[in-house]
C-alpha cells in the first residue's frame, strides 16, 4: 500500500510531506519580510503622481537613480551615515563590554547587596525613556555637548537588558570551576575576564552587539533632540527633512528610507554568517 505520507526525493529517498510545507510556509514568511523592503525600493522608483494612482505601483519605475541622488544631496545623508556609523558602532561596542563585566559580575562573584543592585538595574527597563529626556538634556547642555555625537553615544554606553542578558547567559554557559581553576593557576581578574568569560560569553555578545547596533541605528527620538539637522544629525535626524512643502515627495521621502536601510543590509551579509554560526556554537555548548 502506497505510502501518502511520503514523497520521493530526486536521489530516491523518502521525504516527508510535511518538509514540503515547512518550506512553502517558510517561503511565506520571507516573502511577507521582504515585501515592505521591495515595496520602498519601488515607491522610490516612481514618482508622487503615480504613487497617489489607484491600483499603486507594484513594479519598478525608471526615477529610482535621480530620487536616490536627490535624497542624498537634499538630507546630506554621506555625512548623516557616517555619523550614524561611528554613533551605532561606539555604542554597540560600550554596550557589549560594560554589559559582559556587570553580566559577569551578577552571575558569578560574591558581593554584598547583589541581588537588590541586580532588581534596581532591572527595574530601569520599566521607566519610560521620555522621563529622562529633560534631566538629559540639561546635562549635556551644562557639559557644551549639544549637536555633538557625544550627546548620542555616551548615554547609550550601558542598557539594563545588555546586563540582564549577559548575566542570564553566563549564568549557564560559563562553569564556576573554570574561573577557580584559573584563579588556582594565578591568573588576576583581568585575565580572568579575558581568557575565560569573553570566550565563553562571544556567542551572547555577538547577538547583544548586532541588537544593540540596530537599535542605535534606527534610534530618533533622542537623537532627534540633542541634534540638528543642520549641524551632525544621524540617519534618522536627516531623513526628516525629507519631503517638506506644500505637498511632500513621497518617492525621494521612500528613497532617503531605502539609503538608510541598505547599509544595515550590507552589514547583516558580511556579518550574519559569523553571527548566526556564534549563535548555534553558543547553543550547542549550553
Amino acid at each position: 500500500m502506497k505510502d501518502r505520507t511520503m514523497t520521493h526525493a530526486p536521489g530516491g529517498r523518502r521525504r516527508p510531506r510535511g518538509n514540503r510545507i515547512a518550506t512553502a510556509v517558510l517561503l511565506l514568511f520571507t516573502a511577507g519580510s521582504l515585501f515592505p523592503l521591495v515595496w520602498t525600493a519601488v515607491a522610490a522608483s516612481r514618482n508622487n503622481t503615480r504613487l497617489a494612482q489607484t491600483p499603486p505601483p507594484l513594479w519598478f519605475g525608471k526615477n529610482l537613480l535621480g530620487n536616490l541622488e536627490i535624497a542624498w544631496e537634499d538630507a546630506n545623508l554621506g555625512s548623516a551615515l557616517l555619523n550614524t556609523t561611528v554613533v551605532a558602532s561606539c555604542t554597540a561596542a560600550g554596550t557589549v563590554l560594560f554589559a559582559t563585566l556587570a553580566g559577569f559580575a551578577f552571575a558569578k562573584l560574591r558581593f554584598r547587596m547583589k541581588n537588590a543592585l541586580l532588581v534596581l538595574v532591572v527595574g530601569t527597563m520599566m521607566v519610560p525613556p521620555q522621563l529622562s529626556v529633560v534631566p538629559l538634556y540639561m546635562l549635556i547642555a551644562e557639559l557644551r555637548w549639544t549637536d555633538q555625537l557625544q550627546a548620542v553615544i555616551l548615554p547609550g554606553l550601558v542598557s539594563a537588558f545588555g546586563v540582564f542578558f549577559m548575566r542570564q547567559y553566563l549564568m549557564e554557559a560559563l562553569p564556576g570551576e573554570l574561573i577557580e581553576a584559573a584563579r588556582v593557576d594565578g591568573a588576576s581578574s583581568l585575565r580572568v575576564v579575558w581568557h575565560v568569560v569573553f570566550p565563553a560569553a562571544r556567542p551572547a555578545m555577538a547577538v547583544l552587539g548586532m541588537l544593540t547596533f540596530v537599535m542605535a541605528w534606527n534610534d530618533f527620538f533622542w537623537p532627534v533632540v540633542a541634534l540638528t539637522q543642520s549641524g551632525n544629525p544621524t540617519v534618522q535626524v536627516a531623513l526628516t527633512g525629507l519631503g517638506r512643502g506644500y505637498v511632500p515627495d513621497q518617492s525621494v521621502v521612500m528613497a532617503g528610507a531605502l539609503l538608510g536601510t541598505l547599509p544595515l543590509l550590507l552589514a547583516f551579509v558580511l556579518f550574519g554568517r559569523q553571527i548566526v554560526g556564534g549563535i548555534m556554537q553558543g547553543a550547542v555548548k549550553g
